[in-house]
């Protein structure tokens, strides 16, 4: 016995080579590159060799030994193929035509050669025949046929033709005789007419063809009709006919040629044939049961296309000739045409067999068939296989020998045989069917294990493995044989694993996506079983290795015939049927492979019968379905994560690289945190990323296989996918029939059409409709679809586009979304209720608290069942806060009555609250309470409702019985175009419940159905259970604060009250004389400037046109005058009247300290008590020797109608009023003293108004963020940059606004009306301390009186205030408990930015807009506003002696009067010159002190960051970058363009990105680190280039441009293609990518976000044409090469600059690194670089 032992590989390659025989074979042809030559296949496309002979040589090299090779060769003819002669157009049988209008022959336009793209006519001899059919025969002249033109006659067959002047040849030069016209009035009506055309190849006469059409000629004026096939390959002509097979459909169309207005209708015809020999003549007669059969073997009989299924002749056998008539009815004529159609019969006359009759799944099963006989010869046997079910028989193989080998599938556990059926098919396509015996086939379980064993012990010994060299050979029976016996065993393990895992404990949703139709796994054990999980886990991933690796030997199969497409998808449906089991390598390669055999399958749809593209599409789409069901599992938590793709997706990529860009470092795409959650995060990214890829492919794949099959389907006609994975069916229906249409899929799934819908689309003909259904939803940002099936339906019109659809509102589509069979339902709750003791809190209601925050909007179901069926109950909801009914209140949302004529057969009361209700809300809080026997009689006497009202009551409730609760939520979601689940438009249905959802929509497109049990609803008092300090900080420390705010304001407030009203009091002057009866009110207002007030004595005189008064000092020995923005008021007694006053004079001594010594007047009030006369000094000047004009004295005149309407005057006084009266806030500190709103109400309304607007705000708070996530795509919203405005934000903020709004203003006209508690003006108490008057509280009778409350009314104002502060609290604490502490930080900083935006930016600008707009518009120049407590309208009863008063012979100025010196200007201009030297010496004196504390700080911030690490740092890098060392690469040595090159690509680029360590370990976590590991690049680093444009030169006889040195003026700025190419050339701009196309192209600094730069020979500015040194290290020197090779740098080029800057997180110290290249016009290279080194302060 010889034993050979060998070790090495076995792979072999293949190459085939081509050599062109026809004269000598030496010659290889050049194929092109998408023709294979590499497989041991070898498939070349129809059209790529011309006729001749050709050697087809194939070579076998084994790898390892290229020495050991073997050929073998074949030599093969290619010929012609022979053309189709059709002497009309679409090789039409029969026509109809008018005897007065001409006929038309034109087989040089109508005939097909399949070898060319068109025919060529000139190329042939057309000859003409005609016989009067069913009469005679052709007319011949001693047995040789006589054309039509031949003059000679034939005795016993006539001619056609009346007279041969009739006939016209067209085409004389070109193509003679290839058309022949008759023209009318040759033939004869009432006759039916056989034309035959005899054509012959001018170089070979052998090869010919005959075509034929016979011509009904009537006495109407028909319009031409032409049929023809839609499959045109399916109808092959011979010679009057057309074969057709019997297996095969027909489907036809008809074209109406000419006018063909006004058509009325159209009708097709079958008509059965017999054979008359006798006179060589078809009898037709009409086929009657096609009334019976129609919609069921017929369809599209009254539409231009027309489909007969293979029913109707595999029905009737008998029959072999068939013809298919189409009338077209117009108003005044009818038109016929037919296509003729014979049987083409199947191969016949031989046999099958197989041997041996058993065997394993790697036997090798000989299949002999010989003896098949067939006249047009056979073109393949194709074998398939199936255990029980014959609709699931899978193709195994195909050949084109009648002998050949096949591997079978193992037959299942239920079944002991394998049943196997051949197909034999003719080169026609038709095929009969041979039963073989049953065979015995077990699995190879050895083969299998030492596959599974060398996988993971010995990856390297598996080329070795018997299977793995089967299925390296590349041949597609051979891999496709394997897969599927390997799969289906595969298959059969993974469902026992799967019942093992669930019958041990595991949940089956867990780990299983149920099939379309399957019915629940249900587990034995009641308990989660972790040990049984491990166990699945373990056996599931060792058969995802194997399928991961089995599946990458079906990447390059090759893609040849129909029978190709159906044997590799048929494999592929069987390797991916177990979803749980595909890894993420596995899936991107099937999903890539179902996509191109989609795109072939697409692309010969044209060429092949329905039956076979039904079946390609039945496997691909389940292939499709598959890949979809696996990508999503993992991600929806059904499915586990499998260890190979967990470990590729954390394992360092062999291509790792340390750009910032390469999404497996970036740990942010990841969420962060710890390395696990890191692991974990990062799988689910890049699940999430082939989903998204998948699910698009999926798309395309699904619109492939619609078009490949829609080419097929006529009106009426479907097509029915359905598989264990996915439920398809395609119909052709008409617009009309898509009203109010039930389209049902697999168990209760279905759409419902309304009769009322909107279609987008101009064709009324024809439309299909796709129905779809998969068994689990794709995977979307909410996780509550994880359970539901996925459902969908397309309108899709001729040309394959989805037309849009649209049903009214109120007319919704309804439909009916299953769930998975496997939902798991808890149990239900029970509400131990009868041991609650109502009495303690006095609880109405027993509440419970459920949370409802969703991403997407929920409906909410509730499920009560009650231990007592005779009971009824009484629920109440309402949302965000707990609901409350009794007689005085009713604070609800929503209410029912569950009565017992309710109940279900399942004894359980349903309530639902659907989707539109929920949007907005967190929570739901909902109550129940048992009735009372009376309150049952009154509302649940019987079946009727009786009573529509509330049963209301205030005693506690009692439970007599206990009773079980259930919620769960549900929700209706639809794909949009990114692949995100939405659900606006979508409304959740009453039927909903546990097993599908009902969803009402007003479009089409992708449902699914959200479904999640909810916990155990939790108590009210959950909320206080939760109300810890610790838990909740903030909204407890945030109301504690704002207390305690209050509480120090209102101390302030108090403080500053009682300081306000000394000030309100009205001063007599103290140089009164008491004898003086005669008085006046002089009211003195200061400005609000700085330094405005004085400490000075003022003086005065007051003169009118009769006399003046002494001198009058203004004091007040209690009290501080002339403060700044005070109002002082003063009463001077005077012996009488001093009439019109005309001005006055008033000073001051400049005696005040400093700034004190000045004086800032704004105008004065004199007022006559007696006549109540106002007159106004308007001043606004300075009385200061250092401000303005240095005057301290002033003559003031009285101010007229313009003065006081003077724009300055006016605003002056209205601004100063509205901001220290109007502004609530402000007001507490700047209030008017003698305004009677004091500061403590103030600030009372203040907090009113502050904690309202935190209550309505933290109420609203979530519905913004809810209208920006429900409208982020809706076209009534507004983004701008971060900032998002959606509508319902706004009117949320205009809710919040008015409902704070009413109350403030309540509380505050409340507090302005109530008046003090005694009335007395201060003028009044004056005057009475000055003369006896008459007390008084009333006012003058004439003064038109205010609303005002009494003073007692104060006690109720501060109630209220309380009252609506402390509810606030208390509400604004349960919110933030709700929220938690987290979210409450949140809203806090909401709340707070706003309303501090609001008292400083917002308010102030309102009230001072306010202000401007009244002094521009609405000017009242007697508006005291500000005085108007000062002024006092009361009548003082001063009427003096009308003589006294007006005497002119009394002298005001009293002999006795003391004479008050003023400073004359001397003095003033000596005071001025002291003060301005004083103020000068104060300035310097705060100059120093400034420059001080600045010289202190900078050197404080300098050397307290000072450190040596800056020196160090910046000797590395410049030692790192400029590369001294290394001559070849020394960038202070760069001399020429050649070496900065150079320097950049073996130097620079290097550098810039960290590399492998020195033991080849990879980089891990350096990702942005330059290749020292240490520093941290910031961003990318960047080159600009600056460029110069050339000019003539001033000498052209050398050169005639030269190009100067770079200035800002001759700065190139325009764009480019690369080479420096204008943009106006043409150039292929693909082939570059965006970053080389970007170098070219010029950008402003704005664009940069760059600066110019100082060089040593020139100034840059910060514009130029930037390359960004990003991406990996392979890409950026690939196209650093690229930009050499363009010349990116060339003899325009004045500057290069490359910028980076790093970071040093060791020693926290940034560095600018700067490398500046300047080319200067003299010639010369001169680098420059820079290192700065930066340290933050405080980092």
């Amino acid at each position: 016995m010889i034993q050979l032992n060998c070790t090495r590989s076995l792979a072999t390659t293949t190459k085939w080579i081509i050599k062109n025989c026809s004269s000598i074979c030496l010659f290889q042809i050049q194929l092109n590159n998408k023709i294979s030559t590499t497989f041991s296949e070898l498939y070349i496309p129809s059209k790529t060799l011309d006729y001749g002979v050709y050697q087809l040589i194939l070579t076998v090299t084994m790898i390892d030994s290229p020495n050991l090779k073997s050929s073998s060769s074949a030599y093969v003819r290619v010929t012609a193929t022979g053309i189709t002669a059709n002497p009309v157009q679409l090789g039409t049988s029969m026509i109809t035509r008018g005897s007065q209008q001409d006929l038309q022959l034109n087989p040089g336009a109508y005939s097909v050669d399949p070898d060319q793209d068109s025919f060529d006519a000139s190329k042939w001899k057309y000859e003409y025949y005609c016989r009067i059919y069913g009469s005679y025969n052709f007319p011949n002249f001693q047995g040789i046929l006589l054309t039509i033109e031949n003059s000679k006659t034939d005795p016993y067959n006539p001619s056609c033709l009346s007279n041969q002047s009739g006939l016209i040849f067209g085409n004389i030069t070109a193509s003679p005789n290839s058309s022949l016209t008759v023209l009318g009035g040759s033939l004869q009506s009432n006759q039916i007419y056989q034309f035959m055309v005899y054509m012959e190849n001018r170089k070979n006469s052998s090869i010919q063809a005959t075509g034929y059409v016979l011509v009904t000629v009537e006495d109407t004026q028909p319009q031409l009709i032409v049929i023809g096939c839609v499959i045109s390959i399916l109808c092959v002509p011979n010679l009057e006919y057309q074969f057709v097979n019997p297996t095969t459909q027909v489907a036809l169309f008809a074209i109406c040629v000419g006018n063909c207005i006004n058509l009325q209708n159209i009708k097709w015809n079958i008509y059965q044939g017999s054979d008359n020999s006798s006179s060589n003549y078809t009898q037709w007669t009409l086929f009657n049961n096609t009334i019976l059969y129609e919609n069921t073997w017929f369809f599209g009989k009254n539409t231009s296309n027309f489909t007969a299924t293979n029913q109707l002749f595999l029905s009737n056998p008998q029959i072999n000739l068939w013809r298919f008539e189409v009338v077209y009815t117009f108003l005044n004529e009818t038109s016929t045409s037919a296509l003729n159609f014979i049987i083409n019969q199947p191969p016949y006359n031989g046999s099958c067999s197989i041997d041996p009759m058993n065997g394993t799944t790697t036997t090798l099963f000989t299949i002999e068939c010989p003896d098949w006989y067939d006249t047009d010869g056979i073109k393949d046997y194709s074998l398939y296989a199936w255990t029980t079910d014959v609709s699931q028989k899978l193709m195994i193989a195909y050949s084109s020998v009648s002998d050949f080998q096949v591997r079978l599938p193992s037959r299942d556990n239920q079944t002991s045989l394998l049943n196997i059926v051949i197909s034999i098919r003719d080169l026609l396509d038709c095929v009969v069917e041979v039963n073989m015996s049953s065979v015995d086939v077990i699995v190879d379980s050895v083969g299998i294990n030492d596959l599974m064993t060398s996988l993971q012990t010995s990856p390297n010994a598996l080329p070795n493995n018997p299977i793995v060299q089967l299925l390296s050979s590349g041949n597609q029976n051979t891999v496709g044989q394997i897969l599927t016996a390997i799969s289906q065993q595969f298959n059969q393990l993974n469902s026992e694993n799967i019942d093992q895992a669930v019958s041990s404990g595991v949940p089956a949703a867990a780990i299983l996506v149920s099939s379309l139709g399957s019915s629940s796994l249900q587990g034995n054990s009641t308990s989660f079983n972790e040990s049984a999980l491990i166990e699945y886990n373990k056996i599931l991933n060792s058969q995802a290795n194997l399928r991961d690796y089995l599946m990458t030997f079906t990447t390059n199969l090759l893609i040849t015939t129909s029978n190709s497409i159906k044997l590799q998808s048929s494999a592929l449906a069987q390797i991916t049927q177990s979803t749980n089991q595909l890894t993420r390598a596995a899936l991107s390669i099937v999903s890539n492979r179902c996509y191109q055999l989609s795109l072939a399958l697409s692309s010969m749809a044209t060429q092949i019968s329905y039956e076979d593209a039904q079946v390609a599409a039945n496997q691909l789409i389940q292939c499709a379905s598959n890949v979809l069901t696996a990508v999503n599992g993992p991600l929806q938590q059904r499915t586990s994560t499998l260890d190979l793709d967990y470990s590729r997706a954390n394992s360092i990529p062999t291509d790792y690289d340390t750009d910032l860009e390469s999404p497996w470092s970036n740990t942010n795409l990841f969420g962060g945190g710890d390395e696990a959650s890191i692991e974990q995060n990062r799988n689910i990214y890049y699940q999430k990323q082939l989903a998204n890829e998948i699910s698009t492919q999926v798309t395309s794949i699904i619109s492939l296989i619609t078009s490949s099959l829609n080419i097929h389907l006529n009106i009426g006609q479907n097509s029915i996918i359905n598989t264990s994975q996915t439920y398809m069916s395609l119909e052709t229906i008409s617009v009309t029939s898509l009203s109010d249409r039930i389209v049902k899929q697999i168990g209760n799934a279905q759409f419902h059409i309304p009769s009322d819908f909107n279609l987008n689309t101009n064709d009324n003909s024809s439309i299909s409709v796709r129905s779809k259904m998969d068994v689990l939803a794709s995977f979307g940002k909410s996780s509550n679809t994880n359970l539901s099936r996925s459902i969908s339906l397309s309108v899709i019109d001729q040309n394959g586009n989805e037309i849009s659809f649209q049903a009214n509102q109120n007319n919704s589509i309804k439909l009916i979304i299953p769930r998975d069979p496997n939902v798991l339902i808890p149990s239900m709750y029970l509400q131990n209720v009868t041991s609650i003791n109502s009495t303690i809190n006095n609880l109405l209601f027993n509440y419970h608290y459920i949370n409802i925050t969703s991403s997407l909007p929920i409906s909410v179901h509730f499920e009560i069942h009650s231990l007592n069926t005779d009971l009824a109950y009484l629920f109440i909801y309402k949302f965000d806060q707990t609901p409350q009914l009794n007689s005085s209140i009713n604070l609800i949302d929503g209410w029912t009555i569950f009565c017992p004529f309710n109940l279900t057969n399942d004894d359980i009361y349903r309530y639902f609250i659907d989707n539109q209700q929920t949007p907005g809300h967190q929570s739901l809080i909902f109550g129940i309470r048992e009735l009372y026997s009376t309150e049952m009689n009154n509302y649940c006497l019987n079946n009727s409702s009786i009573n529509t009202s509330l049963p209301i009551t205030d005693e506690p409730f009692t439970f007599t019985s206990n009773y079980e609760l259930r919620i769960y939520t549900s929700g209706c979601y639809y794909l949009d175009d990114n692949n995100n689940w939405k659900s606006d438009g979508l409304i959740v249905g009453s039927l909903t419940n546990h097993y599908e959802t009902e969803c009402l929509s007003t479009h089409l497109t992708s449902f699914a159905g959200g479904f999640i049990v909810l916990p155990e609803p939790i108590n009210w008092s959950y909320v206080f259970a939760n109300a810890g300090f610790l838990k909740n900080k903030t909204i407890y420390l945030t109301v504690i604060c704002m207390s305690i705010a209050y509480i120090i304001l209102m101390i302030f407030g108090r403080f500053k009250d009682k300081k306000d009203i000394e000030k309100l009091g009205v001063t007599p002057l103290p140089d009164n004389d008491k004898s003086d009866q005669y008085y006046y009110q002089i009211i003195v207002f200061t400005g609000q400037r700085a330094n405005s007030g004085t400490q000075s004595k003022v003086h005065f005189i007051l003169s009118s046109d009769n006399d003046e008064t002494r001198v009058r000092t203004f004091s007040d020995p209690h009290r501080k005058i002339f403060q700044r923005g005070g109002i002082d008021s003063f009463i001077m007694s005077v012996p009488k009247s001093l009439g019109l006053l005309n001005y006055i004079r008033i000073w001051h001594d400049n005696s005040g300290q400093g700034s004190e010594a000045s004086w800032f007047l704004k105008y004065i009030i004199v007022r006559d008590l007696q006549t109540m006369e106002k007159f106004y000094f308007i001043a606004q000047r300075w009385f200061s020797v250092e401000q303005g004009d240095g005057l301290i004295e002033r003559i003031l005149p009285i101010a007229g109608e313009m003065e006081k309407q003077n724009f300055s005057y006016v605003l002056s006084k209205k601004a100063y009023h509205s901001v220290s009266e109007g502004h609530l806030w402000f007001s507490i500190f700047s209030r008017p003293p003698s305004n009677k709103f004091t500061r403590v109400q103030r600030c009372t309304c203040c907090f009113v108004l502050l904690f309202a607007s935190m209550l309505l705000n933290i109420m609203y708070y979530d519905l913004s963020g809810e209208a920006k996530s429900t409208n982020n795509t809706e076209s009534n919203s507004l983004s701008i940059g971060p900032l998002y405005i959606a509508p319902e934000q706004i009117g949320i903020g205009i809710m919040v606004e008015l409902f704070s709004l009413v109350p403030s203003i309540f509380i505050v006209q409340f507090f302005r009306r109530i008046r003090p508690r005694r009335q007395i003006s201060p003028l009044r108490q004056a005057m009475e301390k000055i003369r006896l008057l008459p007390h008084t509280d009333s006012k003058d009778k004439n003064k038109k009186s205010q609303f005002t409350f009494p003073w007692w009314c104060l006690f109720i104002a501060y109630t209220l205030s309380f009252m609506i502060i402390g509810v606030s609290m208390f509400f604004i604490i349960v919110k933030g408990i709700i929220f938690g502490d987290l979210k409450t930080q949140q809203w806090l900083t909401s709340v707070l930015t706003g309303l501090f935006s609001s008292i400083i930016l917002t308010q102030p600008i309102k009230i001072l807009g306010l202000a401007v707009f009244f002094t521009l518009f609405c000017r009242n120049p007697n508006d005291d506003k500000e005085a108007k407590e000062y002024i006092d309208e009361t009548n003082f009863g001063l009427d003096g002696d009308e003589d006294y008063l007006h005497s002119n012979n009394f002298s005001l100025i009293s002999n006795s009067s003391k004479r008050i010196n003023r400073l004359n200007e001397n003095e003033v201009a000596f005071l001025r010159e002291e003060r301005l030297k004083e103020i000068q010496m104060w300035s310097i004196i705060q100059e120093f002190l400034i420059y001080a504390i600045f010289l202190t700080l900078l050197f404080v911030i300098t050397f307290s960051n000072r450190t040596q690490n800056s020196f160090y740092q910046t000797d590395h890098l410049q030692k790192y970058f400029l590369n001294t060392r290394q001559a070849d690469c020394d960038y202070t040595q760069i001399l020429t363009i050649d070496d900065y090159w150079n320097w950049l690509n073996n130097s620079f680029v290097d550098n810039i990105l960290a590399q492998q360590w020195y033991n080849d370990d990879q980089p891990i976590n350096l990702n942005g680190y330059i290749n020292d590991k240490t520093n941290r690049m910031i961003g990318w680093a960047t080159t600009r280039q600056l460029r110069s444009k050339s000019q003539l030169c001033s000498d052209q006889r050398v050169i005639s441009t030269c190009i100067d040195d770079y200035s800002l003026f001759n700065e190139e700025k325009d764009s480019f293609q690369p080479g420096w190419i204008v943009n106006q050339t043409s150039i292929a701009k693909e082939d570059y990518s965006s970053s080389i196309l970007k170098a070219f192209q010029y950008q402003s600094s704005k664009q940069l976000d760059t600066y110019g730069y100082v060089g040593d020979y020139g100034t840059y500015s910060g514009d130029g044409y930037v390359y960004e040194f990003r991406g990996r290290l392979s890409d950026i020197k690939s196209n650093l090469s690229l930009l050499h090779q363009l010349q990116w740098i060339d003899s325009k080029t004045r500057a290069v600059i490359i910028q980076l800057t790093l970071y040093n997180p060791n020693v926290a110290l940034y560095t600018s690194v700067t490398f500046l290249l300047e080319f200067l016009s003299a010639s010369g290279v001169y680098p420059s670089a820079r290192f700065e080194p930066l340290n933050f302060y405080g980092t």
